[in-house]
């Protein structure tokens, strides 16, 4: 089971960061990642972790130009995203995920978390 958390409403600009939470798994077995989606568009990946905590992948080409940085400590079984410099657009559901594979590709998850809100104002 996968708890996210962290999400809120943030003025442009502003930073947020979301959290992970696992249980009922090995966490330090499986890739994490982050996915977004907004009403009537699919699931966009955001990033993803790997087992090694300094092995990480973002979209390519990275559209989010370094503001957001993925982490994780297995010690406590959460992954973390950090937000920085929001924008409005960045207005949507964040989505946690895991997987045996380390993959940008959401169909390669299997276990999902519930979702947070974020919501950038202008």
């Amino acid at each position: 089971q996968l708890q996210a958390s962290g999400g809120g409403l943030v003025q442009a600009g502003g930073s947020l960061r979301l959290s992970c939470t696992a249980s009922g798994l090995t966490f330090s077995n499986y890739v994490m990642a982050w996915f977004r989606q907004t009403p009537g568009k699919e699931r966009d990946f955001v990033a993803a972790i790997a087992w090694d905590p300094g092995m990480t992948k973002y979209p390519y080409p990275n559209s989010d130009e370094g503001r957001f940085t993925i982490s994780r400590d297995n010690a406590k079984s959460t992954a973390y995203l950090q937000m920085n410099s929001l924008k409005p657009e960045d207005t949507a559901v964040y989505y946690c995920a895991s997987s045996l594979y380390y993959s940008n590709y959401a169909t390669n998850y299997d276990y999902w978390g519930q979702g947070t809100q974020v919501t950038v104002s202008s």
